[in-house]
């Protein structure tokens, strides 16, 4: 406990020396001690001592060793040592023992290793038990491979394995998630064969599962199933039960399950609302809506969906209707109201009606959704009240909300059309700050205005920031500032930015052929010569000679790009990752082992294994 590793192994040699009774109790207390109190290296030392002078501990020490290993470290190699000594040692692995292998191997990204050993199981006469079956198939399923887990699932119920208590509950989610109501329904025979009875939430899983793949009628038996136990379903059963029924167009017998199910909260009713506005059904809606309040079943939402849903058709005065009978109700709209109404003006043409709902947003502090937002500035330019549209910009950006960036593009085109290229370089930089990034369009508009007024100096610190901001240029770009460059008598500085563009227009056709690898020792000489590739050219370079296969050329320019202090974008960085990060984890999986010897029961992470365990 004084942290003297050291100690602890001269001190247990010794006693192995002594030749002390019950020596492997003894050592098996200390190593479970030590996994107790977190301290796993100490643990692995009196192991490993345990290991060198032939007496290991019990089978039950060493899983729990194992345990602990995969549950603080996650390290393959640490627990790879443990199962390779326990089998030097004699020690006979049990399915405990297998089945935390499995875990680590999952974890660790080794998925073909460990269904390898799930299948060897058998043939070590190590039976496969309910944690076997609930590990693989849960991880096969995390890693895309349903299918798989479904033949497991299978396997299991074929060699009926007793299923532990917590597997139905673990396993039926993914099979929601995964919509693979088929199985589900073989879960729940399996549930009935064993004779364990669903939980609320196994229930839930498997109704939201059968409505998802329309077999309603099950779904409705399982509910009244519940009913006769006295489990109370969620609310979002429900809703997924009228889903289902509109999915299938069956709006009546949606109706119908809702008036004999005494339902007296909105959500399912609601449901049905917006299933009727997403068809198109509007009176059904409006009729559906008045009985909903008699029954005392609406809420704001249920105004706000028919609303919206009015605004999206381009019926706003509709809408409005809606709105004041809304109000006569006793309902106050709130801003999400303002901005469906706000929406459909807008896509109606009644740019003054949208302004009127505008005043009322500011007066009550709202925010308009990101769609009714992106919907208004246009109408706003196309009507050319630029002003108007700076200000719910401006108004907007103050309470955090960034334009999209079409939104964007349109209005800064249409402020710099009107000459106001001041205010236009500042509502850039005010959307650069709420975390909405400017593209080469946005860029483009400005400079174009600006060399328009005689201003290239303003143009080239615009640049800058495109630089800055890692920016891609695009062809336009490279001409303004070809032409800015030209009419300030910086032509030796306006063909190497011409030479530039030409190399990135070169190397976007090399990549779309797939010929980046033919040039590499020219494009070598150039950087030598002192020609600097900017960030998109390398973007380029580095990202078609990966997809060509050429990944060590592709190393040697993102070492050139890093030392121009240039960062890859996002794809390049991708593809970096899986193509050189992950070349080791590839290889590691291909050793995976062929030999059924179980002391061969993983090749990989057994090299140097000791050392490791001795460095942690």
């Amino acid at each position: 406990m004084a942290g003297d590793a050291k100690g602890v192994e001269a001190r247990v040699k010794e006693m192995v020396k002594a030749d002390l009774p019950n020596m492997e109790e003894v050592l098996g207390f200390l190593v479970s001690g030590f996994c107790g109190e977190g301290r796993l290296s100490d643990a692995l030392r009196v192991f490993r001592a345990a290991c060198s002078e032939g007496r290991l501990p019990s089978i039950s020490v060493c899983n729990g060793l194992m345990d602990s290993l995969l549950a603080e470290w996650g390290d393959l190699n640490s627990l790879v040592f443990v199962y390779k000594e326990m089998v030097k040692g004699g020690v006979v692995p049990s399915v405990d023992t297998v089945n935390c292998l499995i875990e680590a191997l999952f974890r660790t990204g080794h998925v073909d290793a460990a269904i390898d050993q799930f299948r060897r199981m058998n043939r070590r006469g190590c039976v496969p038990n309910s944690k076997t079956f609930q590990t693989v198939m849960l991880n096969l399923c995390v890693n895309d491979r349903a299918e798989e887990s479904s033949k497991v699932l299978d396997e299991m119920i074929e060699c009926r394995c007793k299923p532990d208590p917590d597997f139905f509950g673990s396993i039926m989610p993914l099979l929601r998630k995964f919509n693979t109501s088929i199985e589900a329904k073989k879960l729940l025979k399996m549930m009935r064969d064993f004779g364990v009875l669903p939980d609320l939430f196994i229930y839930c899983d498997l109704i939201h599962c059968l409505c998802e793949n329309g077999e309603l009628d099950d779904a409705a038996y399982l509910l009244e199933e519940m009913s006769e136990m006295g489990i109370a379903p969620d609310i979002d059963v429900y809703v997924s039960v009228v889903n289902g029924f509109c999915k299938v167009g069956r709006f009546n017998e949606a109706t119908i399950f809702l008036e004999s199910n005494d339902i007296f909260e909105p959500q399912p009713y609601n449901a049905l609302l917006k299933a009727y506005c997403s068809e198109g059904r509007f009176p059904h809606a409006g009729n559906f809506l008045t009985k909903m309040f008699e029954n005392g079943v609406g809420d704001n939402i249920s105004w706000n969906i028919l609303t919206r849903a009015l605004c999206d058709s381009e019926n706003p005065r509709k809408a409005s209707e809606v709105l004041s009978r809304m109000i006569t109700s006793g309902y106050l709209p709130d801003e999400v109201a303002f901005s469906s109404l706000i929406a459909g003006y807008s896509k109606a043409g009644e740019i003054r009606n949208a302004l009127l709902c505008f005043q009322h947003v500011l007066a009550e502090s709202w925010v308009l959704d990101s769609e009714s937002y992106s919907s208004f500035i246009h109408a706003l330019c196309h009507e050319e009240m630029i002003q108007e549209a700076m200000d719910v910009f401006y108004y907007m950006s103050g309470k955090g909300h960034s334009l999209p960036a079409a939104s964007l593009n349109l209005l800064i085109s249409h402020i710099c059309w009107k000459g106001l290229i001041t205010e236009a370089i500042k509502l850039r930089s005010i959307s650069f700050c709420n975390g909405s990034p400017s593209s080469s369009t946005t860029f483009n508009s400005i400079i174009l205005r600006l060399l328009e007024l005689k201003r290239p100096q303003h143009a080239r610190v615009l640049f800058s920031q495109m630089l800055v901001e890692d920016c891609a240029l695009d062809v336009k770009t490279y001409c303004l500032l070809i032409r800015g460059l030209c009419t300030t008598g910086g032509t030796k500085n306006a063909m190497l930015l011409f030479a530039q563009m030409i190399n990135i227009a070169l190397l976007n056709c090399l990549e779309e052929c797939s010929q980046m690898h033919k040039i590499v020792h020219s494009l070598d000489n150039l950087v030598e010569q002192g020609q600097v590739l900017y960030s998109p050219a390398y973007n380029i370079v580095i990202r078609a000679l990966l997809k060509e296969a050429h990944k060590d050329e592709a190393c040697k320019f993102l070492d050139q790009m890093l030392e121009q202090g240039c960062v890859p974008d996002a794809d390049t960085h991708g593809l970096l990752v899986r193509n050189i990060g992950g070349e080791r984890k590839d290889k590691s999986r291909q050793t995976g082992t062929t030999d059924d010897s179980v002391t061969n029961i993983l090749v990989e992470g057994l090299t140097d294994a000791n050392e490791h365990i001795v460095d942690e």
